[in-house]
């Protein structure tokens, strides 16, 4: 039997391709002459195969078991190996073919290389920044805007083309999108840099489509890729790879758009679409917030408007939301049924208005996304690749301060009358109030357009101040946090709330606020405990730092200076990776 063996082997090595014998151990028996193409070594009998190759014995009779050939580079060189027993038996000897793929693996790499990716840029906000440069510099401005994105274009002997006056098509290889990546996209650093007549910068959304197996496909990933980057408030670059979607950028507040006719037209379309409906249900997100469930009250009284009676639908809430949510309940004036009675009642043709949130997965009753065939949004979030599909009417502004922001403008266009109960408006003041952290951030001329409508409509801001009323129990917790909390360098504040509690994402979120106060902090970062044993994160900036990307990290989102997200690990390696993104040591 051993002779019979030795005889294979001696066939096998007459190959005229480089070849090794090893035994179930790992280890070389036996090579023919041309082994030494692969290795430099005189001799590489009785040596280890993974001292030679970095890859074990047990995955290369793995590879002889599955078919399958990995790549080994050795002298500027690319081998394939392919493996297989010598014997009937699992543990019998591995032969080992070194197959100089080379040339075919040097094509590979230029045909990736030189695979045409495509970018579309807008520049934000391009009206208006025209508008506010003043007759002078007005050409001179739109000239540096397209001469910057044109050098950059030619770094990488690009094809670009401009397309109206804010809108560019950038043809490029695939090769230069690492560089790119590298250079986290600096055309955005030097747009922001060009001097303009505004009080606010010039600024870019790109997005650039990757991989498709089509022109057509790489640049409909483009589009989609433009989409969310304007959809999160533009200033930053995504690139679309398929299904997998990267972030870039975003240092910028969104700017605040001037003109309020987007909202006039949405109020008359939202309006139609009520006055069609039989039965219309409004929802917010899991455990809503004051700012949700103020904006369903909102959209409440339009459809009032229209001699509708809507349903909201809510299940549990915040500890926050106790008190105006029992006086909302003891008027009779509104109609809550929960998640489970309203996929009893709705229809495909029901109308399902979503406010604040445009994701899928946060909804309060995921089901009549799928019930419904007509699905409204209002969101001031920005986008994220998870979006609520096809809806017939979405209205997403990241520059607001808040929803409720959105359906108090869209409120006023709807009558000049005083149409809002007092409760109401005040629900609305108060999810505006806070979504800013009491007007504090995220606050533009039409914040307090929309606040000051509202105080008209009846709110009363002293009613409002009863609703944030805390009990003793949870001030003593942020006491304890805040005195347990860590200051770094780079001013990033990190502390923890170790209670498990129901309303911990609502304390970790005031925490957070409570530490951009302190002389010193761009940034905090508080990390609980809530009574599904999740841990959650809330993320403050004061406009330094882009906490949205940060908590998109973490599976989260939000806007560039508040963000959260709530995750399965441990409060204590949620710090740690937290500590570890912000480049910080204890």
């Amino acid at each position: 039997m051993s002779q019979i063996k030795q005889e294979n082997n001696n066939i096998n090595l007459c190959i005229p391709l480089p070849l090794c014998v090893i035994n179930n151990q790992g280890k070389v028996i036996d090579a023919n002459e041309h082994i030494g193409d692969v290795f430099i070594y005189d001799a590489i009998v009785d040596a280890d195969i993974f001292t030679l190759t970095g890859i074990k014995a047990t995955d290369l009779y793995t590879a002889a078991e599955e078919d399958t050939h990995p790549l080994l580079k050795r002298n500027e060189k690319v081998f394939r190996l392919i493996a297989y027993l010598m014997g009937d038996e699992p543990d019998s000897n591995l032969g080992i073919i070194f197959n100089d793929v080379t040339g075919m693996e040097e094509l590979k790499d230029r045909y990736n290389s030189e695979k045409p990716c495509v970018a579309k840029i807008q520049v934000d906000n391009y009206d208006q920044l025209i508008d506010s440069s003043g007759p002078a510099p007005k050409l001179g401005l739109s000239s540096q805007i397209d001469q910057t994105i044109r050098k950059w274009a030619a770094k990488m002997s690009a094809s670009a083309a401009r397309i109206k006056g804010s809108n560019y098509v950038v043809w490029f290889e695939q090769q230069y999108l690492e560089k790119l990546i590298a250079a986290k996209f600096d055309l955005l650093d030097e747009v922001r840099a060009l001097e303009t007549g505004a009080d606010f910068p010039a600024s870019l959304s790109i997005g650039i489509g990757v991989g498709g197996r089509t022109l057509t496909q790489t640049e409909e990933y483009a589009d989609a890729a433009l989409d969310l980057a304007l959809g999160r408030g533009g200033d930053q670059a995504v690139v679309k790879r398929n299904i997998k979607i990267e972030y870039y950028g975003g240092k910028l507040q969104t700017v605040e758009k001037s003109n309020k006719g987007k909202s006039r037209i949405v109020g008359h379309a939202l309006k139609q679409l009520i006055d069609q409906s039989k039965k219309i249900f409004i929802m917010g997100h899991r455990y809503p917030d004051m700012d949700s469930f103020g904006a369903s009250l909102g959209i409440m009284r339009l459809c009032c408007l229209s001699d509708k009676e809507p349903f909201i639908v809510i299940d549990e809430f915040n500890e926050s939301l106790q008190a105006i949510y029992k006086q909302a309940k003891e008027s009779d004036n509104y109609k809550f049924i929960t998640s489970e009675k309203a996929v009893t009642m709705a229809e495909p043709e029901d109308l399902l208005i979503v406010v604040d949130t445009h994701r899928p997965s946060l909804v309060q009753c995921r089901q009549l996304l799928d019930i419904c065939e007509r699905i409204v949004v209002i969101d001031h979030h920005r986008k994220v690749e998870e979006f609520i599909e096809n809806p017939v009417l979405a209205y997403m502004e990241s520059y607001a301060s808040s929803t409720s922001e959105l359906v108090a403008e869209i409120l006023q266009y709807m009558t000049s009358k005083k149409v809002l109960l007092r409760l109401e408006a005040e629900a609305l003041l108060a999810g505006m109030t806070v979504d800013t952290n009491g007007f504090a951030v995220k606050t533009g001329v039409r914040t307090f357009e929309a606040a000051a409508w509202l105080r008209r409509q009846g709110a009363d801001p002293t009613e409002v101040k009863r609703f944030f009323q805390e009990d003793f129990y949870n001030i003593k917790l942020k006491a304890m946090a805040i005195s347990s909390a860590d200051i770094y360098d780079n001013g990033v504040a990190i502390t923890t709330c170790q209670q498990v509690m129901p309303d911990a994402q609502l304390l970790c979120a005031q925490l957070a606020d409570l530490l951009l106060t302190v002389k010193g902090v761009k940034a905090s970062f508080v990390v609980g405990r809530n009574d599904e044993m999740k841990t959650v994160i809330s993320a403050r900036s004061l406009g330094a730092v882009n906490v949205q990307v940060i908590m998109e990290k973490f599976g989260g989102g939000g806007h560039l200076t508040t963000a959260a997200a709530q995750v399965e690990t441990s409060i204590d390696e949620t710090v740690s990776k937290i500590m570890e993104i912000m480049e910080v040591n204890k």
